[in-house]
């Protein structure tokens, strides 16, 4: 079935992105696209003198999955909006989880769009981000 505004009701779960296990590789790889060579995220000795018990996962590596995961969706080309908040750490090992759920279904500027709450979670059913997304059907 082809996505489109009629075809789609609030209430309605996106199809869930489901990550293999957080580790260095990961944070790694990620740090190097990205720019963001920040040490908390790579350097277990600097995440330690900062009283952490080692190092963690970028927000922004988790912003990039939930990216995916409404582009997994609808192309790219119809997201209007994607807004979200921090809501804890993303540490190694973590199993992360992102799930969207229409929200609302309404026009603007000559578009149909929907409204769809985003989240990450990791595997004991801890948010990590939560946020919402609009996009154009």
């Amino acid at each position: 079935m082809t996505l489109s505004y009629d075809n789609v009701s609030v209430g309605q779960t996106l199809p869930v992105l489901k990550l293999p296990p957080i580790n260095r590789t990961t944070l790694a790889l990620f740090a190097g696209a990205s720019g963001d060579h920040n040490p908390i995220h790579i350097d277990i000795d600097f995440a330690r003198k900062a009283g952490l018990p080692d190092v963690f996962a970028h927000g922004m590596l988790s912003m990039a999955w939930l990216g995916r995961l409404l582009t997994n969706w609808a192309p790219q080309t119809q997201l209007r909006e994607i807004n979200a908040r921090f809501a804890g750490i993303t540490h190694l090992g973590h199993v992360i989880t992102c799930s969207a759920c229409v929200l609302e279904k309404f026009e603007k500027e000559g578009e149909q769009r929907v409204k769809v709450e985003i989240q990450t979670a990791n595997q004991y059913g801890e948010v990590k981000i939560l946020g919402d997304a609009v996009i154009a059907l």
